[in-house]
């Protein structure tokens, strides 16, 4: 507890009238036992709390632990407990007691406390705690000394996202810097869970955790922040300040963890630089790049540093691979004057496998005398530990499905397996272990999870596709989703032993008559055997893409019989889609083979637009459409062209005339991707015609409004279209609003469309929104226009003299107006504006009213207003309540004055 009171800790409070001389020596023990109390408070630099879940499930057990560096020289204040803790539950301060004390250099002492916490249920706990108190000459906190020291962490407790502890930080919070050099501090934060993080800057606290009063970020050459991603802390740069050197600062930062999205609890570093002025320059660490590695394997680099001032160099390491169990190690290879380099070397094994990458960061640190200040370079890289890859994987034919097998992965700690597959080989090769799982760019897609060793694809129930070579990989995820390396690829196909479907193409177009070309490869793999002879096929059509409402419509006792023309048909309103079974003789009955996978024909759509035809077109087939060739109706030749080819399924036909009519079809060009079929396989769309209308509204013109105060109007100008985004913008619709709340109404319209400005006048108030609307030749208007208001020309001002004698000039007190000398208006009294209505009061020197008006404008004659009798030459105090016009609606604004009545 602090004691501290001026009062009594004064030697003038004991005086040889107020004790005796023998009870003299008791009392400056007394008084040294109670001022050193506040003697031994003075000594926090830094800390922060952290904390690990123990559990077991179900309990919410924590180990929570505190460190503290300290003043070592204020050797009264060491605290071997900590007891002003809150566990952020409710509950009251528990004691922490320390459980290891090192003694370090430049007066500097680093403490730990531990303590254990079981919380009762779910919620954000805010685990905090204040120790009076901070050390002295803080620059960048005044008066330091007396300002408790306060750190806290939150702790999330929530069974959706499961336990969770907190980052490790790796890096000591205290830190050394030189004037004009650029400071550098991360606290190489790990997170054991796995977790990513991030990090914000926030200030220092004091009493109750409250920000401290004065306190600032310390003065830089150009700036001061952390990098929200990496957590570099960067000063660029410290500045000399008064008083000597060295000179300490304090900042503090936060690090959040974030678990699918959301944040899940933080970390508060309050963290002590010591800066100084220095002859030295730090050393220089080479270039390090970021890397990966399969669990079980060795990771292994050199990282090199050079004193540029011939300087010994120290080279030592932290952060998360140095951390966990079967850690990293840092083995010197060689040493000179100035540079020593370092051997990285990991064995890891599959506790280390987590989808965020460890971060191992390096620091080289100059040799210099004990009263110099060394100079440090941090550099650091991002390691992925990747899950080895599942082993040994096979494909098989299975009928229409294919068969996948595969041995576990080295490490069996997994939670299931991904299978991915694409249509052909993938020609290059995916290198892990930096890209792990299936990249996009191999043209993998994932098609199932599985928790088993084994997977048969039969594409969800339909069947496979014969004639197309599927490749595979699997992968394995493991905890925290962390996706392992891919198997190498296999492929297999079908067996070639039913019908393949090659043609759904449109001979014809037309609502009736029209005409579908049916074409399929027999089977070449047909085992005789056990599906002997007579064979039929039996084909099936139905609207559609999938074959939704299949119906036989023709039947072929011939395996060499696989083309159909089928009509009449309306080819011209709906796409269709076929399939073909296989039949064999069994013991004198037909009896169903297997079928063919359905395919349908290219189904185009057009949508018109201004000067254009956007083209869109869909098909489901077995094989796989490369490109699509467009083809448009020569209106002079009256063959269609080949305009264009695409690997979309969409195509724009621009620079068209608006009311003319353009006809098209689409030729798909496909295979399958083996062999032994029709290459390319050519199918064509229906003939569609469409016409292009403008339906395109005119982009909004820039307005802008300019007001002229003494003219009573706004001024509005605005950006021709036909210039920009539009050609046939013939006129303009001018809205207007008094106000923010009340709706626009048209005003005007401006028939020129190179006629843009417009001028609104004869207003009695010029506040107000404006809008600027075009519409082209079909009627086509803007939708969105841009709004733009004014609310300038606010004004109403009272002359500070009138003379009512009868003259006619100047007999009546009114504001400033048309009739006020044109000179004066130019320069100290406009007339009045955007005035609604107003309330005014004039009193004499007693206090009297003598007249009261809503008039706006006044008009006071100078005689008493209930008796009609001249009032006396001489000062009257007048309120007046002034109600503006503003586009947010009416301002009451008030004004108070004197004016000299003279006669």
């Amino acid at each position: 507890m602090k004691i501290r009171n001026t009062k009594y800790c004064s030697s003038s409070f004991f005086s040889d009238s107020f004790l005796r001389r023998s009870l003299y020596a008791f009392a400056m023990l007394l008084l040294f036992a109670m001022c050193s109390k506040e003697v031994s408070a003075t000594h926090n630099r830094a800390g922060e709390i952290t904390y690990r879940y123990i559990g077991p499930p179900p309990a919410w057990t924590y180990e929570v632990t505190i460190i503290t560096y300290t003043k070592t020289s204020s050797f009264q204040a060491d605290r071997p407990t900590l007891d002003s803790v809150y566990w952020g539950d409710g509950s009251g301060p528990v004691v922490f007691h320390r459980t290891y004390r090192e003694t370090l250099a430049n007066d500097i002492t680093r403490n730990t406390y531990i303590n254990y916490h079981t919380y009762s249920g779910n919620g954000n706990f805010l685990i905090h705690f204040e120790d009076p108190n901070r050390n002295s000459g803080v620059v960048n906190i005044p008066g330091s000394v007396e300002v408790p020291f306060y750190v806290s962490t939150e702790l999330n407790i929530n069974p959706y996202i499961g336990p969770n502890s907190s980052p490790v930080l790796t890096y000591p919070p205290i830190d050394r810097g030189c004037v004009g050099r650029v400071f550098i501090h991360n606290a190489n934060a790990y997170d054991p869970d796995g977790d990513s993080l991030s990090y914000e800057l926030t200030v220092c606290r004091g009493l109750n955790g409250a920000p401290i009063p004065g306190y600032s970020f310390p003065v830089t050459s150009n700036s001061f922040s952390i990098n929200a991603i990496t957590g570099d802390l960067i000063w660029d740069s410290p500045i000399t300040v008064s008083g000597f050197a060295p000179w300490e600062y304090n900042v503090a930062f936060r690090i959040t963890e974030w678990r699918n999205g959301s944040p899940i609890g933080y970390v508060t570093r309050d963290m002590q630089i010591i800066i100084g002025n220095c002859n030295n320059f730090p050393p220089v660490i080479q270039p390090l790049a970021d890397t990966c590695v399969v669990a079980g394997d060795t990771l292994a680099f050199n990282i090199t540093a050079i004193d540029p001032d011939g300087n010994g160099v120290r080279l030592s390491g932290s952060g998360g691979p140095f951390t966990v169990s079967d850690s990293a190690v840092l083995i010197p290879i060689t040493t000179s004057n100035d540079t020593v380099t370092s051997q990285f070397y990991w064995q890891t094994n599959c506790s280390h496998i987590r989808s965020q990458p460890y971060y191992a960061q390096f620091k080289a640190e100059d040799l210099l005398p004990p009263d110099s200040i060394t100079l440090v370079s941090l550099a650091g890289v991002f390691i992925r530990v990747i899950g080895p890859a599942p082993k040994n994987l096979v494909a098989a034919a299975n009928g229409n499905a294919i068969q996948l097998n595969w041995d576990p992965p080295a490490c069996t700690e997994l939670l299931y397996y991904k299978v991915y597959r694409r249509s052909g080989v993938y020609p290059g090769t995916i290198p892990c272990p930096c890209d792990n799982g299936a990249p996009a760019y191999s043209g993998y897609t994932l098609i199932a999870n599985t928790p088993l060793t084994n997977y048969l694809d039969n594409d969800g129930g339909i069947g496979l596709a014969i004639g197309v070579e599927y490749c595979y990989i699997i992968t394995a995820m493991y905890r925290d989703s962390s996706e392992s390396c891919a198997t190498a690829q296999v492929c297999a196909s079908l067996k070639k032993d039913l019908p393949v479907m090659t043609n759904v193409d449109v001979q014809v177009t037309s609502p009736t008559a029209g005409s579908m070309y049916v074409a399929w490869s027999k089977p070449t793999e047909l085992d005789t055997v056990q599906s002997p002879p007579p064979y039929q096929y039996r084909l099936y059509r139905s609207t559609g893409f999938v074959g939704a409402s299949l119906s036989q419509i023709a039947t072929f006792n011939d395996l060499n019989d696989t083309i159909f023309i089928d009509t009449p048909l309306d080819t011209k309103t709906n796409p269709w889609s076929y399939r073909v079974e296989l039949y064999y003789t069994n013991n004198g009955v037909l009896t169903l083979k297997g079928n063919s996978t359905t395919a349908s024909s290219v189904f185009l759509s057009i949508a018109p637009t201004d000067n254009r035809l956007v083209l869109s077109w869909e098909e489901h087939v077995p094989w796989a459409n490369n490109s699509y060739d467009i083809f448009k109706l020569n209106d002079v030749t009256l063959v269609y062209d080949s305009i264009a080819s695409t690997t979309l399924k969409n195509f724009t036909d621009t620079g068209l005339v608006n009311g003319n009519t353009y006809c098209y079809y689409v030729r798909s060009v496909g295979e399958y991707t083996f062999p032994g079929f029709v290459d390319p396989i050519l199918n064509r769309s229906q003939r569609e015609c469409a016409i292009p209308l403008d339906n395109i509204n005119p982009c909004a013109p820039e307005l802008t409004v300019e007001s002229f105060c003494l003219d009573d109007l706004n001024k509005l100008t605005w950006t021709n279209p036909n210039n920009s985004c539009a050609d046939d913008v013939l006129k303009y619709y001018i809205y207007f609003a008094p106000s923010l709340i009340s709706g626009y109404e048209l005003i005007d319209s401006v028939l020129n469309p190179t006629d843009t400005t417009y001028l609104h006048d004869n207003l009695n108030s010029l506040a107000g929104c404006y809008k600027v609307t075009a519409i082209d030749s079909v009627g086509n208007e803007t939708i969105s226009p841009l709004e733009v208001c004014v609310d300038t020309c606010r004004q109403y001002v009272l002359p500070s003299v009138f003379t009512p004698n009868g003259d006619k000039r100047n007999d009546f007190f009114h504001p400033c107006d048309e009739t006020t000398a044109q000179q004066i208006q130019e320069t100290n009294c406009p007339p009045y504006k955007n005035v609604k209505d107003i309330l005014i009061k004039i009193y004499n020197r007693w206090g009297t009213l003598v007249f009261e008006s809503t008039d706006r404008d006044i008009n006071w004659d100078g005689k008493e207003q209930k008796s009609g009798k001249d009032c006396a030459a001489g000062v009257y105090y007048y309120t007046c309540t002034v109600n503006f016009y503003r586009v947010e609606g009416v301002e009451p604004v008030q004004l108070k004055g004197y004016v000299h009545l003279i006669r």
